[in-house]
Order: C-alpha cells, then structure tokens, then sequence
C-alpha cells in the first residue's frame, strides 16, 4: 500500500488509541499543542515528549525526555521536528517497534521512513491528523476499559 493513501489513514486513526507526540510545547499557540489538545478532545491519549519540559505537564499529561522513557505501550509516534533531527526518533519508534511514525506537515524524511518501512513500521509524512481526522470522517475514539 502506498504511503498516506486515505485508506492507510483512515485504518491508522480508527486503531491506533496512544500516541506519543514528539515536540510537545506548553505554548498555546504552537501547533503542536494545538494537535494534542484536538487529539486529547477526539478521545486519544496523547503523551508530549520533548527533553526540555521533561517533568513537567501538558495538558494534564507529564512530559518525557524521550520515547524510552514511556512505560506506556504506544500505537503511534507524531513528530513535530525537523527533518533533520528525525533520525535519533524513528531509529528509537524501530527499536521500541511503534508501529505508526507520523511526520507532520513538512515533516520530510526519506531515508528514515524506508529505515523504519523495512523494519516493519508504518510510516505517514507531510500530513496532520488534525486535518485528516475531519477530511477522513473519522469519529472520536473509545479507550479501552482499564
């Protein structure tokens, strides 16, 4: 199946319930907290990672240094990096076997989607769940029962 076809999309957001977002800021008007705050809204659990808030809270979730240090079993990583900083993250996503990478817009790593493809991952780049989520019909999720 080709990269970031609809159907891919779509079976990525109806399955995938934990996700940690990488890049996660505690300023309201960055994208990325507006993406965990719509995630969070849509009924994901969404986990910011980013080593300079580590231990502190977004969105009444605590900040990690980094994805090993999630005890949480993860469906999806979502990046909002750099291209060029992306590599220590998907070799980290192959490593812990996460099976989603999703690259947000502008997110473009090539090398690394192919790393993490022969690896067995799923790999989405240059899109926004928060855009697809409402193009794709997508409704809220439902977390399992703990």
């Amino acid at each position: 199946m080709s990269r970031n076809n609809p159907e891919q999309l779509r079976r990525i957001l109806e399955t995938v319930r934990t996700i940690a977002l990488v890049g996660a800021s505690d300023k309201h008007n960055r994208p990325s907290h507006e993406v965990m705050a719509y995630l969070q809204g849509r009924g994901y659990r969404v986990i910011p990672v980013n080593p300079r808030l580590a231990g502190k809270t977004v969105l009444g979730e605590p900040v990690h240094a980094d994805l090993g240090s999630i005890s949480t079993p993860l469906d999806m990583v979502d990046v909002f990096l750099a291209p060029d900083r992306t590599d220590p993250i998907i070799d980290s996503a192959i490593k812990q076997q996460i099976p989603v990478i999703w690259m947000q817009i502008g997110v473009i790593n090539e090398e690394g989607a192919e790393r993490a493809e022969k690896a067995g991952l799923t790999v989405v780049m240059d899109k926004c769940p928060k855009q697809e989520i409402p193009r794709l019909g997508i409704p809220p999720v439902t977390q399992p029962e703990m």
